[in-house]
């Protein structure tokens, strides 16, 4: 994830296919300077160029964004009339099955022209509509998966028999689920309490966000307090009376000091301050939310929240997640105990006889990196020129996956930075599908790094395949003066990583929008994308995405390779016990009933961090969003598919 926004327009030129890399030293370099012009590349805003295939809507105002969203539901209404009236003894495949996966099929990519706008328009009033519009086609969809006519229909069509493939059976399949998950195969009572519980469990989930984002806790703190803080993160902040700086509580800020404030002091405060956000109001908010979910877990016949959560999972049951979990935890713990052991003893010779504590892990662990490892990650930066990443991404992903990208000329876009890309097959050159680019920090855009489906693939019953197109939103600082903006690695790795999602969607060839893309096994979803995170540590690879910044056909040498190769298992013991303690809080809350929250951390924390206690004063389960929403008795699904 990276940070937040600004914004400046850049010129439009001529469109450039990009180019191979060849194995000559002279060579390589034109073709990287020519890849690089075509990433640079921006298209004029005459004659704008219809993506063929794509049914994405580009810059609609707050207006269209509004009757598009009202013409959806409509049709959607439509559709689901029409199977509703259809007589249980004559329901078929074509009267069915094939109208609902077609409705789907063609109004995604309708939905998000209307949905994706609000993450990455500059006009405030085209941000509310898209808001507005979403809020108004969630309400349809949830009131079609309440719609019991429609349920009986489909449910026959079930019941009936009649051969189809796999993915048709898995479709019509998940269709029942999606009815029954709502409570239509309940009875009347529970079913209304089934809806009852769905709205308390939503309310309070945005509660619990919106009480850490309207936190604007802050501490202050005198230069003196903030020794080994870099002059740019100095000058970032506010300052309030007698020149003390102002550290507000958020995550950029928050990690930034604890991995380099050298006071061991301020970086307890900071911690604690922290681990205190919302304090009883989200300690609430979360011990009531846990009881409605097991509550509503029980309505549908299952003993508690996680193992219904977990049953469509790849994992099935709550007792598998802990088996893994405990497992896991278990085979880390010697290494771990050593990294620890390596870490108090460099505090030691620093701090004296101060106890470690969990607010020193990132600090130290840099301290020790830094001298083990020989990485100046500063230095470092200068060999990744945002242009020189991207070009070597694609390039390497052309190689892997037998893909050839062509950027597209004059295509419609949001911003100036936008840039669109054609993703053909290297072996038939058939259309494959679409991705757009949108990586610079601008004013009101999505603050963090991810990959958005605008249109799923697909077969509709018209037998024309649809094609797939992506957009990956970043937040990349522009360079200054023309100069092409620099990463930190860790942002390399994260935009590969991302990369790898975009390819994922437009690679799936599933035959309904329903498991195209991005559309499988939460357990599963994050797995082609943590496989493309290797090539950012081999050395070949490295050096097709580096290039100083003052003279690009200078790639990183040998020794920053293998250095960096080093680095990435550094205290991975350690990182990963500690993610191991989260997701074991998550799943003990979520399989057991009436929990001491508290209670719960306190004892967990020194169990699996090897003795550390948790910082006094401090509620992790008030700071824990992912717990609340989204990630809900699943938060181990990120080691799941890293394993």
């Amino acid at each position: 994830m990276t940070e937040n926004q600004s914004d400046k327009t850049s010129k439009h030129q001529k469109e450039r296919n990009l180019l191979a890399f060849t194995g000559a030293a002279a060579l390589a370099a034109l073709a990287l300077s020519l890849a690089i012009s075509a990433l640079n590349s921006r298209r004029k805003k005459s004659n704008k160029k219809d993506l063929s295939g794509s049914n994405v809507r580009i810059n609609l105002s707050a207006s269209e964004i509004l009757k598009l969203a009202d013409r959806i539901i409509a049709k959607s209404k439509e559709v689901h009339d029409a199977v509703a009236s259809v007589p249980l003894d004559k329901v078929t495949y074509a009267n069915v099955l094939s109208p609902l996966a077609d409705l789907e099929a063609h109004q995604f990519p309708l939905v998000q022209s209307c949905v994706f706008p609000k993450l990455v328009s500059t006009l405030e009033d085209v941000r509310k509509a898209s808001a507005e519009a979403e809020r108004r086609i969630d309400a349809h969809v949830l009131m079609c998966s309440k719609r019991e006519d429609v349920y009986r229909v489909v449910k026959a069509f079930a019941s009936k028999g009649e051969w189809m493939n796999p993915e048709a059976k898995h479709y019509i399949k998940c269709l029942v689920r999606d009815f029954e998950q709502n409570g239509l195969n309940l009875t009347i009572t529970k079913k209304e309490e089934v809806q009852r519980l769905r709205a308390q469990i939503e309310e309070l989930s945005l509660q619990y966000i919106h009480n850490l984002n309207d936190d604007s806790s802050c501490i202050l703190f005198s230069e003196a307090e903030l020794v080994g803080l870099p002059p740019e993160y100095l000058k970032s902040l506010d300052k309030a009376g007698n020149d003390r700086y102002k550290i507000t509580l958020r995550s950029h800020n928050v990690l930034a000091l604890l991995e380099l404030c050298q006071v061991g002091t301020t970086r307890r405060m900071v911690a604690a301050a922290y681990g205190k956000r919302s304090g009883e109001v989200n300690l609430s908010v979360l011990e009531s939310l846990v009881d409605l979910r097991h509550k509503y877990a029980r309505l549908f016949g299952y003993s508690n929240y996680a193992d219904y959560a977990v049953d469509l999972r790849m994992a099935k049951t709550s007792t598998k997640v802990f088996e893994f979990l405990e497992d896991i935890s278990a085979s880390l713990t010697d290494l771990a105990t050593r990294e620890l052991a390596l870490l108090r003893d460099l505090k030691k010779k620093e701090e004296g006889e101060l106890p470690f504590g969990i607010e020193d892990l990132l600090y130290y662990v840099k301290r020790v990196e830094e001298a083990q490892f020989d990485l100046d990650f500063g230095a470092l930066k200068q060999y990744f020129p945002v242009d020189v990443v991207l070009s070597g991404i694609l390039k390497i992903t052309q190689d892997l996956f037998g893909l050839r990208f062509q950027e597209v000329a004059d295509a419609e876009v949001w911003h100036g930075d936008v840039s669109v890309f054609s993703v053909f097959d290297l072996s038939s050159g058939e259309l494959m599908g679409y991705f757009y680019l949108d990586i610079y920090m601008r004013e009101g855009k999505y603050g963090h790094t991810c990959v958005v489906a605008l249109q799923n693939g697909a077969l509709p019953h018209s037998g024309q395949r649809q094609i797939p197109v992506a957009l990956l939103i970043s937040q990349i600082q522009k360079g200054n003066g023309g100069h092409s903006g620099l990463l930190r690695f860790p942002e390399v790795v994260s935009l590969f990583h991302e990369f790898g999602h975009v390819v994922q969607h437009i690679c799936n060839r599933a035959s309904f929008a329903r498991f195209s893309g991005l559309r499988v096994d939460p357990d599963f979803v994050e797995i082609p994308a943590l496989v493309l995170e290797n090539w950012c540590y081999e050395s070949f690879s490295l050096k097709l995405i580096s290039g100083f910044h003052q003279d690009i056909t200078k790639p990183i040498s040998d020794e920053m390779c293998k250095s960096l190769k080093r680095w990435r298992n550094s205290f991975s013991m350690l990182k990963l016990k500690q993610e191991i303690l989260y997701c074991l809080f998550d799943q003990i809350i979520h399989s057991t009933d009436n929990v001491d929250i508290v209670e719960l951390f306190k004892h967990l924390h020194p169990k699996v961090m090897l003795g550390l206690p948790m910082l006094e004063g401090t509620n992790p389960a008030s700071c824990f969003p992912r717990s609340a929403i989204g990630f809900e008795a699943a938060c181990y699904s990120r080691i799941w598919s890293e394993v």
